[in-house]
């Protein structure tokens, strides 16, 4: 009975060390993307800077949760909600992962940007596309937290909205190139930058579906709901171009 009690708290205590991993993780990645939005707008390369130089933290955390994971199921075997818990973590770690990567990958801009014209009402459309996407990311980190379905049910819902402001932005971002041939340059960084925010709305929504899983046993069964695609509105050919990060 002794040793039984001693491997369930060695079990728990692995498994909220794990939590406190991806919670660690996730923070970072908000941050992250806090402080590449507002580098952007303020057109500020040292912030830029940290935010590339952050990275390398966020990459060593999902490796740091990945072999948290092998451990646990190596040497636990957890069944039920205890598996379910540590297979979300190792998805949540990859989203997170990647989210960092764009995050980086706006960053990368930022030099860019200040040797560029200002296009006008640019960066405060970019800050709001990223806080909309921060938002969620901390709605879902928050709804991990508390095992809550339906709170990451609401997150997934949300990033509809994150669709329609991406293509909103690329209409914009057009119509200026149109308008005036010198903003074709700054313009197609931002219609990158767009595009990067527009695919990590994709990956916050993807951790809120796993929290589902986690606290439900199943994946939502019916389709996200998506707005009008950018690459509907600017082509196939940008979004061949725009990818994903690297």
């Amino acid at each position: 009975m002794i040793t039984r009690t001693h491997t369930v708290s060695a079990f728990d205590e692995d498994l909220q060390k794990l939590q406190q991993l991806i919670m660690t993780m996730g923070g970072l990645v908000e941050a992250s993307i806090g402080d590449a939005a507002r580098a952007l707008d303020q057109r500020d390369d040292e912030l830029a800077v940290k935010v590339v130089q952050g990275d390398k933290r966020i990459d060593a955390l999902e490796e740091e949760v990945n072999n948290a994971v092998v451990r646990i199921i190596a040497l636990r075997q957890p069944q039920a909600s205890d598996l379910r818990l540590v297979v979300t973590v190792m998805k949540m770690a990859h989203n997170l992962e990647r989210l960092g990567d764009f995050s980086k990958n706006l960053a990368k801009r930022v030099p860019i940007l200040i040797q560029a014209p200002s296009v006008p009402g640019a960066s405060a459309s970019v800050r709001r596309l990223a806080k909309s996407v921060r938002l969620m990311l901390k709605d879902a980190l928050d709804a991990y937290a508390r095992g809550d379905a339906e709170a990451a049910a609401e997150v997934r819902a949300r990033d509809v909205e994150v669709d329609q402001m991406s293509t909103a932005l690329f209409r914009e971002y057009l119509t200026h190139m149109m308008e005036d041939p010198r903003n074709i340059t700054v313009c197609m960084h931002l219609l990158f930058i767009a595009k990067n925010l527009e695919r990590m709305g994709d990956h916050v929504t993807s951790i809120a579906e796993h929290v589902i899983f986690m606290a439900t046993g199943s994946m939502p069964e019916d389709e996200r709901i998506k707005g009008e695609s950018t690459a509907l509105a600017v082509g196939p050919d940008f979004k061949a171009a725009s990818g994903d990060a690297q």
